[in-house]
């Protein structure tokens, strides 16, 4: 995988990128200017970041895995220490799948039903592969999300929840937080 370098990316039109950050140079892009990238974070192959009006914002550390896409005008968060495995899709908009309206962005939006929602990632939230979020989703600090589940709701602090239909499966241990704390100290030793 071959990231761009610091020049490279200063010159593409984000909105911010942080010091660290890492994005490969087959990744793509739309509505740069708004998309913020936290330090520390990656972004690997062939993700795709497609910012609506809302925008995309990407905290620190965070890691967004192959193959990934954050797609939609409502705004998608992904805060500190987030990991999103290979293959999620999360989506801020969505069609009128009734037939009360057209669909796909080919049509003018007087005709279609799109409705947006924002989508907030919290700390720590990790989400496994080939896992979808839909519009107005809320995962709070620490949910971890199994593998090929389908997320249409929010998901409470600290719960680990996988399938279709999404069930809360148990609680998660919060001792990543003390890890955390021994991780940030550890920087501001060397830094």
């Amino acid at each position: 995988m071959a990231m761009l370098n610091r020049e490279q990316i200063d010159s593409m039109g984000f909105a911010y990128v942080g010091e660290g950050a890492q994005i490969s140079d087959r990744a793509s892009f739309y509505g740069l200017s708004r998309i913020s990238i936290g330090d520390h974070s990656r972004i690997d192959d062939f993700c795709v970041l497609s910012a609506g009006a809302g925008g995309i914002v990407i905290g620190r550390h965070v890691h967004v895995a192959v193959y990934s896409s954050l797609i939609g005008a409502g705004r998608i968060e992904l805060d500190d220490f987030c990991n999103l495995s290979s293959r999620v899709s999360i989506y801020s908009s969505s069609d009128d799948y009734s037939g009360h309206s057209m669909t796909n962005p080919t049509v003018p939006e007087q005709f279609t039903g799109v409705e947006h929602a924002d989508v907030v990632l919290g700390r720590h939230v990790i989400v496994g592969s080939g896992s979808v979020i839909l519009p107005g989703v809320n995962l709070y600090e620490g949910v971890a999300i199994g593998a090929l589940s389908l997320v249409r709701s929010s998901c409470e602090a600290f719960g680990l929840y996988a399938g279709h239909p999404l069930k809360r499966l148990k609680s998660r241990s919060r001792d990543l937080l003390v890890k955390e704390s021994a991780f940030l100290a550890s920087k501001m030793v060397k830094g």
